[in-house]
């Protein structure tokens, strides 16, 4: 099932990428190579402001491919279009929190799926997002605090010695 994503509508969801970061859209495009990989799905992302629009050599690799608005169009407009003319809109999915989009894959009978859920499907299951912190992870403090707890001595003199 090929997945139609609106690019900068789910840089704005995610936790660690910023709009406003020069590189936001090769940071995306390498988390989709990584859930790719790993899922085997076929994957476009459009993005706005590109110039002189279209595929973008550059980013698109494997199952990504990256595709910019040209100029005069938005991203949604592209996605919209791709949408409408898509040979199977019930296989496919759409990533969007964009009402008009959403609405366009709603009357084709795509899945859809907004930007802020599909976060979560993107770092995938035991995958944590670049910069935060897991679960269960401990402090340099409750490290030393457990060495000392369980008389870890010799542990603390091993790693001095190597």
């Amino acid at each position: 099932m090929p997945v139609l994503i609106d690019g900068h509508n789910l840089i704005g969801r995610l936790p660690d990428v910023s709009l406003a970061d020069p590189d936001d859209e090769a940071r995306l495009v390498a988390r989709l190579q990584a859930y790719a990989g790993r899922t085997g799905k076929r994957i476009t992302v459009v993005f706005d402001r590109g110039m002189p629009g279209g595929p973008s050599r550059n980013l698109s690799r494997g199952r990504v491919e990256v595709v910019f608005a040209p100029t005069g169009r938005s991203a949604d407009r592209v996605l919209r279009e791709r949408i409408r003319n898509a040979r199977n809109p019930r296989g496919l999915t759409v990533v969007s929190s964009d009402r008009e989009v959403m609405a366009a894959a709603e009357r084709r009978g795509a899945r859809l799926m907004r930007a802020g859920a599909f976060v979560g499907e993107l770092e995938g299951p035991g995958v944590t997002p670049p910069g935060v912190k897991e679960k269960g992870d401990l402090s340099p403090e409750q490290v030393e605090e457990w060495l000392d707890l369980f008389g870890a001595e010799d542990v603390r003199e091993q790693g001095e010695t190597q």
